[in-house]
């Protein structure tokens, strides 16, 4: 062992023992080649690189899809040039300094023409919203769906023989413990009253494990009303 190599630390020598090892396996790899008939020193062409294709013949073509079709895809033009998908989004970005927005939303006016063409207008909507649009173009709009009524809770209470008790919970009310256990006094109730004899004989009662049924005021008053679960 030389003094220069004495002096190396233990990771230094294992990573000139990886390096030559590697040109090793390189060395056997070119000298199978050359074995086999390879007189080339080059290396092999990598497939896959990408083509710089920005020329002003693809500008204008990829230019005159998007003006056609606002909400056409990266791949739908690259799949018609037999371009990458990047090199697309590259010409559009760079290029034609264009981007792709969100429809915006205005107030909704239906006047009687636009109820005639309600149905088209539907399928149009149907379709992606997003448009590409050139750096000063105002984005296109459409109408904002008007909101839906508020939705209605109903609790239920039936049996085998059918339904004993809905509730609609009011408005402006949160469905809690102390709400449910009213219920269940009532639906006890209406047991008695639509079903005579059977609280005698034994109610079993199911229900899920929502926060409001096993709070504890829900669990007492479960108890109250002599149903099992």
């Amino acid at each position: 062992m030389s003094a220069e190599s004495s002096n190396l630390s233990d990771i230094e020598h294992r990573a000139v023992i990886k390096n030559l090892r590697l040109r090793i396996r390189w060395s056997k790899k070119w000298a199978r080649l050359f074995q086999q008939g390879r007189e080339s020193c080059e290396d092999d062409p990598r497939p896959g690189r990408p083509v710089r294709v920005v020329t002003e013949e693809y500008v204008r073509k990829i230019e005159k899809f998007v003006l056609a079709d606002r909400r056409i895809k990266l791949w739908q033009i690259a799949e018609e040039l037999q371009i990458s998908k990047e090199r697309v989004g590259e010409i559009i970005h760079e290029h034609m300094n264009m981007r792709k927005i969100s429809t915006r939303w205005v107030p909704k006016m239906l006047t009687a023409l636009d109820k005639q063409r309600r149905l088209q207008t539907t399928k149009d909507f149907f379709g992606e919203s997003m448009q590409w649009t050139k750096e000063g173009e105002r984005p296109s709009k459409k109408f904002k769906v008007q909101k839906s009524a508020s939705k209605l809770m109903a609790t239920i209470f039936w049996d085998s023989e059918g339904v004993l008790l809905i509730d609609y919970l009011p408005k402006r009310t949160t469905m809690n413990g102390q709400y449910y256990a009213n219920l269940l006094a009532q639906a006890r109730e209406a047991v008695v009253q639509k079903r005579r004899g059977k609280l005698s004989r034994g109610v079993l009662f199911l229900q899920d494990n929502a926060s409001v049924h096993t709070a504890r005021v829900s669990r007492q008053a479960l108890k109250d009303t002599g149903f099992g679960n």
